[in-house]
């Protein structure tokens, strides 16, 4: 059996895709990696709100999936909007790595420190932790990211811990920013194989049961906030406890809630929001 695996074409993608293609070979089963350019590929300039936000770099593949181009498609999870789309599920979410943010540049963040990052999630968190600090919009893979901080002469950038891990960067990290002090992304950390409704056997014997929980907790959370919500969204399940986030972008009003259900911490943090 042949499985068409397709991958946003980035080097951190095409790894990802790679690591999931080497889980799931086996007697009998073919891989062949499908490249796929998403809209967040094409625009690397405009912010994520601009061109769509979450989603930006799933679109294109769950097109591809749809029109049987591919069977099944590689996300990162943080990636993916907060629900389905129809006709589509979530056949397994290997086993999650590290789901922090990782600073680097800069083993700690300073007052008046340059930090760069195209997420309003992250430059919520890091006003409200220091407001004397400058956020600057940075966009591009991750090389892109980490050159253009030499280039532009920032002291530090924010990037998913897993990213540099995956790609052999992780000497790049300052520090590894616990939750308690950056709400990582619903899912970051964790890898997505999406395939069309009734063929979850394709990639089933490498779904890991408890990331599967913690990850669709954090969607849920994410999802019973709302599309009207416009403030940046993050949630987190430590294994025991959910905790969501909702924030001002320019981080003067951050909430953060505790909970076990998805929905009812979610409309909790929606309520907050819509009180501000």
């Amino acid at each position: 059996m042949l499985l068409r695996v397709g991958s946003r074409g980035s080097r951190l993608a095409l790894t990802q895709a790679e690591r999931a293609a080497e889980a799931l070979r086996g007697p009998g089963v073919e891989i062949a990696l499908v490249p796929i350019t998403t809209a967040g590929d094409r625009d690397r300039t405009r912010p994520f709100g601009e061109i769509g936000s979450r989603g930006v770099f799933v679109k294109e593949l769950e097109e591809a999936l749809l029109a049987g181009r591919i069977d099944v498609a590689v996300h990162s999870a943080k990636d993916m909007t907060s629900t389905d789309t129809t006709g589509l599920v979530v056949g397994a979410y290997p086993v999650r790595e590290d789901a922090r943010d990782a600073l680097c540049g800069a083993p700690e963040i300073r007052p008046g420190m340059r930090i760069g990052t195209a997420s309003a999630r992250r430059r919520a968190q890091l006003l409200a932790l220091e407001p004397s600090l400058s956020v600057e919009p940075l966009r591009g893979n991750v090389d892109t990211r980490l050159r253009k901080r030499g280039e532009r002469g920032l002291d530090a950038v924010v990037l998913a811990a897993c990213g540099l891990d995956r790609l052999g960067l992780a000497a790049e990290i300052g520090a590894r920013l616990d939750p308690g002090v950056m709400l990582p992304e619903a899912g970051q950390g964790a890898l997505a194989l999406q395939v069309r409704e009734g063929e979850e056997g394709l990639v089933a014997r490498i779904d890991d049961d408890e990331t599967r929980r913690r990850v669709e907790a954090e969607r849920g959370c994410v999802a019973a906030v709302g599309g009207g919500c416009l403030a940046p969204v993050a949630a987190y399940h430590d294994g025991q406890v959910l905790t969501g986030l909702v924030a001002a972008e320019d981080g003067t009003w951050l909430e953060r809630r505790f909970g076990t259900d998805p929905g009812t911490l979610g409309r909790e943090l929606a309520a907050l929001a819509a009180s501000r």
